[in-house]
């Protein structure tokens, strides 16, 4: 039984917790390898009846450090595909404390390329963007093209291999650097089939997966929340002013309707396991980013200047937190959203 089942969430968000606060001097790759260790990065399925302790599991490990919860949403999402699409135990070389990365970004000029070699083994060549950890997990999940556009098709591959290289040249923003997003480079490597081209999108769990990424935007925002709380608790009731008191029951607006738009999310994917979560994926999504803008917002002009130049944590977060929100599609994913309600036949669900 791993650590984190769903007959056990008390106890596993106390086990999370603890192994995080044990490991808080560690750089995110080192953390993530003692919470893989550890058994705490075996989380429930999306779909499969305690969504809802897995995100809680992300929004934990948020809380803590977005650029770990990047390699651990990337670690944790890879496991939950390759059980999804019946991969065997042991793909690629992996074993139980194998280390994954999902990297599924399309950027331009960057597409890979996967053809059969001489051995009728999957080849990659080319280089793929956007990879946060390739320099330190063991194993990738990821997309790509064959020679005739044909797509995307997801692989595994060993990332101890000859013929994977690094670059690292493209990344210059001082939020989410910790997270080494790096494109990687692939000569002739050999890699694994997993599913047939077109699984990755076609399957229930895309979906479900990305709506999980709201639940690291929203650990975040809490982390950032839980600042301005702390400093209303330490002071007096006299000197609480009206302004940060304002400020503060504004942040607990946002937040609570965010928390509670995830629970029910997961509610709903937990209930409807093979239907197409986009529109909910993207509500919440949107929600937690909507969220998270607004809180920072909200934080830093309560607090001034001194959480940013003199609490590392707060600093850091607040660096991290607009870059990783950006993997939203923002205005295009609103679009989304009303393509999907203007394509049903029902009535909107928006009632109590």
């Amino acid at each position: 039984m791993n650590a984190l089942t769903p007959n056990h969430g008390a106890a596993s968000l106390a086990v999370l917790r603890a192994v995080l606060a044990g490991s808080g001097t560690l750089a995110p790759a080192d953390r993530l390898q003692t919470l893989v260790d550890a058994g705490c990065a075996d989380l429930p399925l999306p779909g499969g009846g305690d969504t809802a302790a897995r995100w809680r599991a992300l929004s934990e490990v948020a809380a803590h450090d977005l650029a770990l919860v990047k390699l651990y949403e990337g670690h944790t999402d890879a496991l939950a595909i390759l059980r999804e699409l019946g991969a065997p135990e042991g793909i690629a070389g992996s074993t139980a404390t194998s280390v994954w990365a999902t990297w599924a970004a399309e950027a331009p000029g960057a597409r890979l390329t996967v053809q059969p070699g001489p051995d009728g083994m999957p080849r990659l060549c080319g280089a793929k963007a956007w990879c946060s950890g390739a320099q330190h997990v063991s194993h990738g999940l990821l997309t790509a093209w064959g020679p005739d556009g044909e797509g995307p098709q997801l692989v595994a591959v060993d990332m101890r291999q000859p013929g994977v290289g690094f670059c690292g040249d493209q990344w210059h923003a001082v939020g989410m650097g910790a997270s080494g997003s790096v494109d990687v480079l692939f000569q002739d490597v050999p890699a694994v089939a997993v599913g047939a081209v077109g699984d990755y999108l076609r399957r229930p769990g895309f979906w479900q997966g990305g709506a999980g990424v709201a639940a690291c935007w929203h650990g975040g925002t809490v982390a950032l929340a839980r600042t301005l709380h702390a400093a209303l608790v330490r002071v007096p009731a006299a000197q609480r002013t009206p302004f940060r008191l304002a400020a503060l029951g504004r942040v607990d607006r946002a937040l609570a309707g965010s928390a509670a738009l995830l629970r029910e999310t997961a509610q709903w994917i937990d209930a409807h396991p093979q239907e197409d979560a986009q529109l909910a994926a993207l509500r919440v999504r949107q929600t937690a980013e909507a969220c998270a803008r607004g809180v920072l917002d909200e934080v830093v002009r309560a607090l001034g200047a001194t959480p940013l130049c003199r609490d590392p944590a707060f600093a850091r977060m607040a660096a991290d937190l607009p870059v990783f929100i950006r993997q939203s599609h923002a205005e295009r994913d609103d679009a989304a959203m009303g393509e999907c309600l203007a394509e049903q036949q029902a009535a909107a669900p928006w009632s109590i």
